[in-house]
């Protein structure tokens, strides 16, 4: 390594990303090749030489690009020297397979040098047994601490907060508060903005960092203080996040039943819950539930197959619609090569509404006036874009078949399926979500039966009332 950035951290100078990335932007496979070969000869100090300028999330494509019996090495001989940072960076089915092998003892160790977010988010996917047997071997208070997190619902505020915060009394000075900061050794490594609190740790105000540090040293503190903006311990991620992007925040305090502060959330955290959600939703609409790219064919198969089998049932049932038009078909072939086109433009117009729907579901953009609107809105587009594409493939059949009759015919068929499909692609996701079910789960399925549906049976039976086929 040549080439280093001028970012210090912990007294590690930091490798310019760069230096070890290939012009893609992967690490470089001359640079992964020497790591290898360290760990072959076991030379534990070169290794470290390498490993140790690198950042987490550094570490985190470092152990993503070796194999499974790699990692363990790697991380056993780098011992105190290996940052567990790296493992929020990597893959769930990679972390999980990691820590199953590492002795428990090695792991505590390791989480004890995390932020307590960071720890509980390593520890949460882990068998409860592995998970206690770790947490056996902390120290008291940071095992109580680590406990309380992750006593909270899965996927809460209280799961995401970081339990170490700064907390002062309101009659305290600035110069006070200065000198506490300093003189006090168990303080978050990174902190944003100060907790004034009452002697039951209620929430009073907050201060801004660049506020408390442009006052005076006399100045009491409860003159500095600002609006109190907290969340509940037991509140979704996905909602904090929300009130993060509403308010444009760097930092927030957590509170439990009781009103007092148990932790805060920080920006850092809140870019990955968004990150997170945004993916869960696109992988939802995809059914492929919380598949990883690190899994194996069994998990990615078992993650697959309820969706396909409930599309299999659908599209049965758009068979069952076909067969009842066996007649037509057979009296003009026609009609066969022509049927999937409205099905398909039906269903890609379906989708579009649903993928809008679902995602001003989730951002929670969708009050009583803008439903309404959108529902006409979408109605009028599925009208319009019908019209459109029933002049076009109207005009493109009347000539290939030299019918006009059946050009006319998937020409009306084309805009009843875009008009159905605008309309399902609203009234589904937000039937299921008053229904209290995700919408981005099962929309897509039914939004293609019902596009399928209704265009073969559109289709179809038009054709058999203008051609006289029944």
């Amino acid at each position: 390594m040549t080439e280093e950035s001028d970012i210090a951290a912990g007294g590690v100078t930091r490798i310019d990303p760069n230096a070890f990335r290939g012009a893609d932007g992967h690490l470089s496979q001359d640079w992964l090749d020497r790591l290898r070969s360290h760990l072959l000869a076991r030379d534990e100090h070169d290794l470290a030489d390498m490993m140790e300028p690198l950042y987490a999330a550094d570490a985190g494509d470092v152990l993503e690009a070796l194999n499974a019996d790699e990692r363990v090495q790697l991380v056993q001989m780098l011992g105190d020297k290996f940052d567990y940072l790296a493992l929020t960076e990597v893959d769930d089915a990679i972390r999980s397979e990691l820590l199953e092998e590492l002795p428990a003892g090695d792991v505590a160790r390791g989480m004890s040098t995390l932020d307590s977010d960071d720890a509980v988010y390593i520890l949460e996917d882990i068998d409860s047994e592995d998970r206690e047997e770790i947490l056996a071997q902390m120290p008291a208070f940071e095992r109580l601490s680590l406990k309380r997190s992750l006593d909270f619902p899965e996927d809460s505020a209280g799961r995401r907060m970081q339990t170490e915060f700064i907390a002062i009394p309101p009659f305290w000075t600035v110069g006070q508060t200065i000198d506490y900061l300093r003189a006090e050794q168990d303080l978050p490594d990174e902190f944003f903005q100060l907790y004034v609190v009452d002697p039951s740790y209620r929430v009073l105000g907050t201060i801004p960092l660049d506020k408390f540090l442009r006052a005076k040293r006399q100045v009491q503190i409860e003159a500095l203080m600002g609006e109190v903006l907290t969340v509940e311990a037991t509140e979704d991620q996905e909602e904090a996040a929300r009130i993060f992007e509403r308010y444009d925040l760097v930092e927030i305090g957590v509170v439990d039943d009781n009103r007092r502060l148990v932790g805060v959330l920080t920006v850092d955290d809140m870019v990955d819950v968004i990150h997170e959600e945004a993916t869960e939703d696109i992988k939802l609409l995809g059914g492929v539930g919380d598949e990883e790219i690190s899994d194996s064919v069994f998990r990615a198969v078992r993650s697959r197959a309820p969706w396909l089998v409930v599309n299999l049932i659908t599209a049965m049932l758009a068979s069952f619609i076909i067969s009842l038009f066996d007649a037509s078909i057979e009296q003009m072939v026609a009609l066969a090569a022509l049927m999937p086109i409205v099905a398909s433009m039906g269903g890609n117009a379906g989708t579009q509404t649903m993928t809008v729907t679902v995602r001003a579901l989730a951002t929670r953009d969708l009050d009583r006036s803008r439903v309404r609107r959108l529902i006409v809105r979408e109605m009028t587009g599925g009208l319009i874009n019908g019209c459109i594409f029933a002049v076009l493939i109207g005009a493109v059949t009347a000539t290939r078949y030299l019918n006009p009759g059946l050009g006319m015919v998937i020409g009306m068929a084309m805009i009843v399926n875009m008009i159905a499909a605008g309309t399902a692609g609203i009234l589904i996701p937000l039937t299921l979500n008053r229904m209290k079910v995700d919408p981005a789960i099962a929309s897509s399925v039914f939004v293609t039966t019902v596009t399928d549906v209704v265009g073969f049976f559109a289709f179809l039976g038009l054709a058999g009332l203008w051609f006289g086929l029944f």
